[in-house]
């Protein structure tokens, strides 16, 4: 038996609630409760018999109160569409969709995009509201063109800062104030001339990126130049990172271990690819490397744990892939990380030593799977000539654990 919808999420452009259509104003008159910001509430006649709240902090306290009122008339007003990136998508994951009636506005994206003659199919969507700014890092590339929703009226400042420092000064930003509203404004500047300037704090900052003439695009598959990280020499080199992560098969969402991650490259590569991670690091110098990595690779969002596996994998989410970069010849890394492995998920173990060669060979022995060995040759110099100098080859064990009857 489905349950009546109990909880309404109104969308509201800068026009306020006068233009809402008759049905949907008289979900939000015949509410018993309204919440939302201050100056959402302030668009509610003085006469609305509704009881008001406010948004609390942390969010949790708001959403608790909202759970206590389960079964009562309840409203809550948001701004434009709240299923883009908006509290709809916060309420839905808490309450289920049976219980919400959601009625969107059109959003910033789509006011941005209908003035600029964007199609937002080639657009890309980004908000930097209460998360760090380095995520639009990983989405530039020439030509790309983005939306993003700004935390405050200091955000085109720092974007523009951001594109400067990563080589797409040149990129032409504009950014929208209160779009819909009488005072709306929109100022146009080449991010590398923007300066310090403020805008009003509700803002949305189109990019259109430009790369300037030095800078070198980073691809968005598997296999970044050895010298976009920061290292010790303890990296996974290009080559051999390629192959290892077209093994272990990226997909948004998914949750990798990686396990001595050293400086993160096979980390922050699979993030990029849209998936999320867990780095597991003993040495404090490359955990902080891996977080430096990650911040100007754009995915400032990798969760990096400090320790040594086996015994710091405990109480880990599950993982649906494994990575085992470092410690693949440690006692009980591999059986522990199996273990932990959700079923189909892949397994992925590099080994430069003999020692760790011959634990992957009796792993595989137990569990099955694949052994590769990879070697590779650079050009170099030698003297007035060029010769091919080997790395160092990388026996590779990969192997996906098989699903049960129950589900995959």
């Amino acid at each position: 038996m489905t349950t009546a919808p109990w909880l309404t999420i109104v969308g509201l452009g800068e026009d306020g609630m006068d233009v809402l259509p008759p049905a949907v104003r008289m979900l939000v008159d015949d509410a018993a409760v309204v919440i939302g910001g201050a100056r959402h509430l302030a668009m509610l006649p003085e006469t609305h018999a509704a009881r008001r709240m406010t948004w609390r902090s942390p969010l949790r306290d708001t959403i608790a109160d909202i759970r206590a009122l389960e079964g009562q008339k309840v409203c809550v007003l948001a701004t434009g569409d709240p299923m883009s990136y908006g509290i709809g998508v916060t309420l839905g994951r808490e309450f289920g969709r049976d219980a919400l009636t959601v009625i969107p506005a059109p959003g910033a994206f789509t006011l941005a995009a209908a003035r600029l003659g964007w199609p937002l199919e080639a657009v890309t969507r980004l908000t930097v509201h209460g998360r760090p700014l380095d995520l639009v890092s990983r989405h530039l590339y020439p030509g790309a063109r983005l939306l993003i929703l700004s935390e405050d009226g200091s955000t085109p400042a720092a974007l523009a800062g951001l594109l400067a420092e990563r080589g797409y000064g040149p990129s032409r930003m504009t950014v929208f104030e209160h779009m819909g509203a009488p005072d709306e404004a929109q100022l146009t500047e080449i991010a590398g001339k923007w300066g310090g300037r403020a805008v009003r704090d509700l803002n949305t900052v189109a990019v259109d990126c430009v790369a300037a003439e030095d800078t070198l695009p980073l691809s968005a598959v598997p296999g970044l130049p050895d010298e976009s990280f920061l290292h010790d020499g303890q990296l996974t080199k290009r080559e051999v990172r390629a192959a290892t992560l077209a093994v272990l098969g990226p997909r948004p969402g998914a949750l990798l271990w990686d396990v001595g991650t050293g400086n993160g490259s096979i980390a922050i590569e699979w993030m990029r690819a849209g998936g999320r991670a867990i780095a597991i690091e003993p040495d404090s110098e490359r955990r902080d490397r891996a977080a430096r990595n990650a911040a100007v690779l754009g995915v400032p969002d990798l969760s990096i744990v400090a320790g040594r596996a086996p015994e710091a994998l405990a109480d880990l989410p599950r993982p649906d892939a494994v990575f085992v970069g470092g410690g693949a010849g440690t006692e009980g890394v591999l059986e522990t990380c199996w273990d932990a492995l959700a079923p189909g998920g892949c397994l992925v173990a590099n080994a430069v030593t003999v020692e760790s060669e011959m634990r992957l060979a009796a792993f595989r022995e137990r569990v099955g799977g694949d052994m590769v060995r990879i070697a590779v040759s650079r050009l170099d110099a030698v003297g007035p000539y060029h010769g091919w100098r080997p790395l160092m080859p990388v026996t590779q064990l990969s192997v996906r654990k098989p699903v049960g009857r129950e589900g995959n």
